[in-house]
């Protein structure tokens, strides 16, 4: 068991077969020393957000801790998505796989690499949402309120619905 640092990602595809790969990089994640997942959230389906008409996304949230500094674990985070096939052609465009670091421990931070809290964290119900399913008393750092309560105050107005296949969650522990 690790004693590491606590981080916390979100998941999201629209392409492909959606839940195939959310668990496909639940799997691979689990797969990685110094990373166990302690917490998967329930699924929600999506409408985009931004971008080109596209179909709806599968998101979740998951709870890792992790031995990883955080740099070490977003260059991970993508090495999974490219082994996925995530194509970076567009911004904001559909993609096979999204893993997005939203919060590591109480660290807020801004480089040309890693922005910490994720930036549009608070905005965005269909993050809050499932990451409230898993972590509702976190405090996003910076912001000074709990998630719940982000969830609470979050206008966007995108169409988020539970979605809940039969063999989900799976148990991703190391």
């Amino acid at each position: 068991m690790l004693s590491g640092k606590h981080a916390y990602i979100g998941l999201g595809s629209n392409l492909g077969s959606r839940l195939k790969n959310l668990r496909q990089s639940l799997t691979l994640l689990s797969k990685m020393k110094k990373i166990e997942i302690k917490a998967v959230s329930p699924i929600y389906e999506t409408e985009p957000v931004g971008g080109p008409a596209q179909g709806y996304y599968l998101n979740a949230c998951a709870f890792l801790l992790t031995d990883l500094p955080p740099g070490t674990l977003l260059q991970a985070m993508l090495e999974i998505e490219d082994r996925i096939g995530r194509l970076r052609t567009e911004r904001w465009g559909p993609r096979t796989i999204d893993l997005d670091l939203l919060v590591y421990e109480g660290l807020i931070t801004n480089t040309p690499l890693l922005t910490l809290p994720h930036p549009r964290l608070a905005g965005r119900c269909f993050v809050l949402i499932p990451l409230a399913d898993i972590a509702p008393d976190l405090v996003i750092p910076g912001e000074n309120k709990t998630v719940r309560r982000l969830l609470a105050e979050c206008q966007s107005n995108e169409d988020v619905r539970y979605y809940l296949p039969a063999d989900w969650p799976v148990n991703y522990s190391n």
